[in-house]
């Protein structure tokens, strides 16, 4: 007998007992989303090749290991999303969306990246992603950061996070503190690994993000950006953080916070927490200006932020706050053949009547008994018993799986005013 075909790893499925946290979750998101004026933007999940090499760039780890690159039946190198920044961007440039005009947009999908799958990070990711363009303040800085406030507040995880501020600068700021990082490295090259040697000669301010407990202290004792940031770039930073001071939005300022390519400037975030081992960043964004130009479009002001929900829907159960949410809230039993009629019909006019009620019809037939048990492992709340007698009489029987309430016989009129009470405090 063949072998059952499985997901590719790192690809996994959502089970119909896992979706509600993500429709709860989801809600969240877009409620809070809408709530600042945001706009949704649906986008490919395929894009030519091009696109991501001249956005991310080549001499990265994205472009040079992790993305699905294929060419397709006109000889055209496409690639599977790695991320969403790019694509919103060449929308954006495509549909002329950026000619004197102000955008805040969001959008929501899987992307895709050829990693080691562990807790936390899967080839076949989910993200958000908030992309903003043509604001230059600070002011718009801070609203991403304070939408994200609301929305840790919101699923109730805000006290399992943390917020990480930096400024970049400008990047011919940046050129100049480059040469002086890379000479501070060059004088400690015996106590490099192999990924920061590599970074040395590509894109050095990546080491000062590494991860390797051995070159924590060389990196703690690097010179720091912020020594070389102008007047114009600190006070941006300053007015940022006195926003954030205002409204009181606690943040760390982490100097050796950076965003390894060219096209960042100025503000840059995450934010991190202890909860989820390895796997600390939960939403990480910034001010990339520099990005617009490189893909073709007039010089512009651009800044956003991604989230990976798996790691957000971890950050929710281990914080405890999971939604009461109930797949079914009634199940409809029915025996004997007037009554199947009379229920599916019966079934029809309670969902006009009281919508959002989540109402399940057994099919298939089956006893009182079996179709009890149905009703009990799928975790309704009711259940409306419906048998030839009942018909006979006009009467529906309702009765409580989840508590000692006497069984109840109504009328239709009466079931109906009974629903609609049971579901009027979750409307």
């Amino acid at each position: 007998m063949a072998n059952n075909i499985q997901a590719i790893r790192g690809m996994h499925d959502v089970l119909p007992d896992q979706t509600p946290l993500w429709q709860y979750a989801e809600k969240i998101l877009r409620d809070v989303l809408g709530s600042y004026g945001y706009s949704e933007i649906r986008l490919p999940i395929v894009e030519k090749t091009e696109l991501f090499k001249r956005s991310i760039g080549e001499v990265t780890d994205i472009v040079e290991k992790e993305m699905y690159t294929f060419d397709d039946r006109n000889g055209d190198s496409l690639t599977l999303r790695p991320e969403g920044t790019a694509g919103c961007l060449r929308a954006c440039l495509e549909h002329g969306l950026l000619h004197n005009q102000v955008h805040r947009l969001w959008y929501y999908g899987p992307m895709y990246r050829h990693e080691r799958p562990q807790k936390g990070r899967y080839r076949q990711f989910i993200q958000l992603g908030v992309e903003t363009y043509g604001m230059s303040g600070p002011d718009i800085d801070a609203e991403l950061i304070l939408l994200m406030d609301r929305l840790w507040k919101k699923l109730g995880v805000r006290d399992k996070v943390r917020l990480q501020l930096n400024s970049l600068g400008t990047i011919a700021e940046r050129l100049v503190y480059r040469e002086t990082l890379v000479k501070y490295f060059q004088a400690h090259l015996s106590e490099l690994d192999e990924d920061s040697l590599r970074r040395l000669e590509t894109n050095p301010l990546r080491i000062l993000d590494t991860k390797n407990p051995a070159m924590l202290q060389l990196v703690s004792n690097a010179p720091e950006l912020m020594a070389y940031l102008g007047e114009e770039s600190l006070a941006h930073f300053k007015t940022l953080t006195a926003t954030l001071d205002d409204l009181g939005v606690s943040y760390e300022i982490t100097t050796r916070l950076v965003r390894g390519l060219d096209y960042y400037s100025k503000t840059v975030f995450e934010w991190v927490t202890d909860e989820l081992g390895s796997q600390g960043t939960v939403c990480a964004g910034g001010r990339y200006d520099g990005l617009i130009e490189q893909l073709g479009g007039k010089p512009n002001f651009a800044v956003g932020f991604a989230m990976g929900i798996e790691r957000l829907l971890a950050l929710i159960e281990v914080s405890g706050n999971l939604p009461q949410t109930r797949a079914v809230d009634v199940f409809m039993i029915r025996v004997g053949d007037a009554a199947e009629q009379e229920g599916m019909r019966f079934a029809e006019l309670i969902r006009n009547e009281v919508p959002g009620l989540k109402l399940q019809v057994n099919c298939g037939g089956g006893s009182f008994k079996s179709q009890f048990k149905k009703a009990d492992k799928i975790g309704a709340e009711y259940a409306i018993i419906l048998g030839d007698d009942e018909v006979s009489r006009g009467e529906f029987s309702i009765k409580s799986l989840r508590s000692e309430q006497a069984q109840k016989t109504l009328t239709q009129e009466q079931t109906i005013t009974f629903l609609q009470e049971f579901l009027g405090p979750f409307n």
